[in-house]
């Protein structure tokens, strides 16, 4: 019976907190990135910091980092120069749109994705959260929709009852 209720209550835990497994990126690691751009020799190696630095971006607890990330990999989608490299960026904007909340856009991404690479686990596993933070956000808006409705009428009947 104790394991039940702990499971219970594990389980509540996890769908409140709303955790993932998507990693975080921290400042110290964007401005690192960004050095390497800057300081990069070649064509080749400035494209391959970019994406390393869209990377990070996407993966920042900052919104504007974010914000930045998804412009970068926007704009630099046309020019991918393979399947695997459009999948990538791809991926890249889910996550950025993930961090934003946007998350029927990142699904939409995520799609994309399983089209050009089908079964790829980083992008299997990521839909998923995605697709049960969608369905938590449902079930909590349908929850506040029925306690709005349950105030509405307790009011309406506590003013019934005064006239």
């Amino acid at each position: 019976m104790e394991a039940k209720i702990g499971r219970l209550v594990g389980a509540m835990g996890a769908f409140f907190s709303g955790g993932d497994n998507v990693p975080w990126c921290g400042r110290d690691i964007i401005a690192g990135v960004e050095r390497e751009v800057a300081e990069a020799a070649t064509e080749e190696h400035k494209n391959v910091s970019i994406m390393r630095l869209s990377w990070a971006l996407v993966h920042s607890r900052n919104t504007d980092d974010v914000n930045r990330g998804i412009a970068m990999l926007q704009a630099s989608l046309g020019g991918s120069k393979s399947p695997l490299e459009a999948r990538e960026k791809l991926y890249l904007l889910a996550v950025g749109h993930y961090r934003n909340g946007d998350y029927p856009r990142s699904r939409q991404l995520l799609e994309h994705c399983l089209e050009i690479q089908p079964g790829w686990g980083q992008a299997l596993s990521l839909k998923k959260t995605v697709e049960d933070k969608i369905a938590k956000d449902g079930v909590i808006g349908i929850g506040i929709a029925t306690t709005a409705v349950g105030l509405l009428v307790g009011i309406a009947a506590a003013v019934a009852r005064k006239n």
